[in-house]
């Protein structure tokens, strides 16, 4: 499915969007609950005012990174 120059607010449930690419979309206020992000790239991300619970981080690599106010807590 092609979705271009669209402006839609989705409901995904139960679904397998695996291999999708994401190219100059805005997903600002979006909420993910229960989702399998391993394995992607990111590139060029603004994560600001982004807040993470329960995250399995191993493995990370990161690059090019400001993390200023970043706060960590309960981390192993």
């Amino acid at each position: 499915m092609k979705i271009h120059q669209q402006k839609h607010r989705l409901h995904v449930t139960d679904s397998d969007l695996s291999g999708s690419v994401y190219d100059d979309v805005n997903l600002s206020g979006s909420s993910y609950e229960n989702v399998n992000l391993s394995g992607g790239t990111y590139h060029n991300v603004n994560l600001s005012g982004c807040t993470f619970d329960d995250l399995n981080m191993s493995g990370w690599r990161v690059h090019h990174v400001n993390l200023s106010g970043l706060k960590i807590d309960r981390a192993n």
